[in-house]
């Protein structure tokens, strides 16, 4: 295993410089939170990618596989689903809003009542996506190094926490980027075929395995239906997806540059079952659907390639979980701590936002370190979290930008009653039951509907500015005490 250390090692260390080079480049508000809103079609799609495809959808998608053959492919499909429909309808007009949060678009839109309660919300769910995919690493450095699991996190979860401090979402860009061709390379170029042929190609994979693995609807359709809620409607509000969005250069990086990232993650979701479905037949009895990929790929591939993708699979979690990280920090910091504060501060006045932003960072990371040591249960964890994200934060977040007649009474109506009644139908039902996100969505949207036609119109200069910044007029310049060069002495 000495050659497949070195790699792990070398990629770690690479992490790490991105950070540092990173945070030489992360001198305001704008390019810490969002890369200056600078970035091109090919980092934008090979970022983007990297960040919707976590440690479930590369160690989950393959045990789905593994379980129910190529009808597995189907929750990373709803991912990728997901982010081809935000990026067809409505990427653009979120990169023009030129916000940094969820809660501030509800803000703009609603004329500033939203905020507090979406943000608590969006970073309960931002904070329970990063612990699942900072609790994975326990999974991959075991295969690795046969270490514990609470060294395993710590040293994992402690790499992310670095490099998003050094230099936030310059230094996320910059490693996710790396991330995105070691995951290409490690699981669709090498670990896809090599799988296959072990496995003795498709026509032993047929022999040996039911009907059922090969059909494309096995995994039954209300699992797809449910899929499709959580995930593809997940995909089209949550801050960690939305805050890529904003690092767009223009609305056409946004369109185009999403849309292949989506493809991309089509093709990512099949691949992921047919490994799976090939694992199957090489070991048909592993303890757990889960154990699926780590087992093949320490079995059958070859030194210095085995390595290479439990690379990919580390890049694949480090995505998400930094990916996550930042979107904690910013809704932490933004949306709740300075609203809670009710911090003014008057034009001009000098004040480090940059390193303001970097302490949330690090104090989130290290919530996130501690809540994944202490947690068991990352599926019940991550349920509750896109549960509430979709019960709670759809209905308002696409009424506001489909639905003129939507109010802030109504928004917050259905905040309040969505994510309550998911909360209850949860306690009832049981966590991982459909029904909680099937009704808590319903009563959403009924609260949204009725609460705002009963309540007076938005105010008609509140919608006015809205329009001016979905067309992109109007659009309020950077701070002009964001520039840390601009606030803090030249000495520091």
């Amino acid at each position: 295993m000495a050659v497949d250390y070195l790699v792990i090692v070398v990629y770690l260390a690479g992490m790490l410089a991105m950070g540092w080079w990173g945070m030489r480049r992360a001198r305001s508000k704008s390019e810490f939170l969002v890369a200056g809103r600078r970035l091109g079609p090919a980092m934008y799609s090979g970022t983007m990618a990297a960040i919707v495809l976590g440690g479930a959808s590369t160690i989950g998608g393959v045990g789905l596989g593994y379980q129910y053959g190529l009808s597995g492919a189907w929750m990373v499909f709803t991912i990728g689903l997901g982010l081809l429909a935000l990026s067809v309808f409505f990427s653009a007009r979120i990169a023009r809003l030129r916000v940094y949060t969820v809660s501030e678009m509800l803000d703009l839109r609603y004329g500033g009542r939203a905020g507090v309660i979406s943000g608590l919300v969006m970073w309960a769910y931002t904070l329970m996506l990063a612990v699942t995919s900072t609790i994975a690493y326990a999974t991959i450095f075991d295969v690795l190094f046969d270490i514990n699991r609470t060294l395993a996190i710590v040293l994992g979860g402690s790499i992310v926490v670095a490099y998003s401090t050094l230099g936030g979402m310059w230094s996320i860009t910059l490693t996710d980027m790396v991330q995105f061709v070691v995951k290409t390379i490690g699981v669709l170029l090498l670990l896809l075929p090599i799988a296959v042929v072990k496995a003795g190609g498709f026509s032993e994979m047929k022999a040996q395995l039911p009907t059922e693995y090969f059909d494309p609807l096995g995994i039954g359709g209300e699992t797809i239906f449910t899929y499709v809620l959580i995930y593809t409607f997940g995909m089209l509000i949550g801050q960690d997806i939305w805050q890529r969005v904003f690092t767009a250069r223009s609305d056409r990086t946004a369109r185009w540059g999403g849309t292949v990232a989506g493809t991309y993650c089509l093709a990512y979701a099949v691949a992921g079952a047919v490994i799976g479905t090939a694992a199957k037949v090489l070991y048909p009895k592993l303890a757990s659907p889960d154990d699926a990929f780590a087992t093949i790929v320490k079995d059958e591939l070859p030194i210095g390639v085995r390595g290479l993708v439990l690379a990919a699979a580390l890049a694949a979690v480090m995505s998400t979980s930094s990916g996550a990280l930042i979107a904690c920090a910013t809704v932490a910091n933004n949306d709740i701590w300075a609203r809670l504060r009710g911090i003014v501060r008057p034009e001009g006045e000098q004040h480090d936002e940059v390193r303001g932003n970097r302490a949330f960072i690090l104090l989130m990371g290290l919530a996130v370190i501690a809540t994944a040591i202490a947690l068991n249960d990352v599926v019940q964890a991550l349920t509750v979290a896109y549960n509430l994200l979709v019960g709670g934060l759809l209905v308002p977040i696409l009424g506001g930008l489909l639905w003129k007649r939507g109010t802030a009474q109504g928004a917050l109506a259905s905040v309040a009653v969505g994510g309550l009644a998911v909360i209850g139908l949860m306690a009832a039902y049981g966590i991982l039951a459909n029904e909680p996100v099937y009704y808590g969505l319903l009563a959403s949207l009924a609260a949204y509907v009725v609460v705002s036609l009963a309540t007076r119109p938005t105010d008609a200069a509140v919608l006015a500015a809205w329009r001016e910044r979905l067309a992109g007029r109007g659009t309020e310049p950077e701070n002009a005490s964001e520039t840390v060069s601009e606030q803090v002495p030249a000495a520091q």
